[in-house]
């Protein structure tokens, strides 16, 4: 099975033997999603900028 990392600095998707770990996202299962790591990466940093319990001490473990 091939697994899929965007490299960060390259801005290409790469294969299992691309850059170093610290310079990609992934792994993912297809191309596409590597080639939409950055979009999918904004788009959760939204949600969690946005999460109303963040920080919020009420919630028990």
């Amino acid at each position: 099975m091939s697994k899929y990392y965007f490299c960060v600095k390259h801005h290409e998707v790469e294969g299992e033997h691309g850059c170093p770990a610290i310079d990609r996202l992934g792994p993912y299962p297809t191309r596409e999603e590597a080639a939409n790591a950055l979009q999918k990466a904004e788009e959760r940093n939204e949600e969690w900028d946005n999460d109303p319990y963040w920080g919020d001490d009420t919630l028990e473990d």
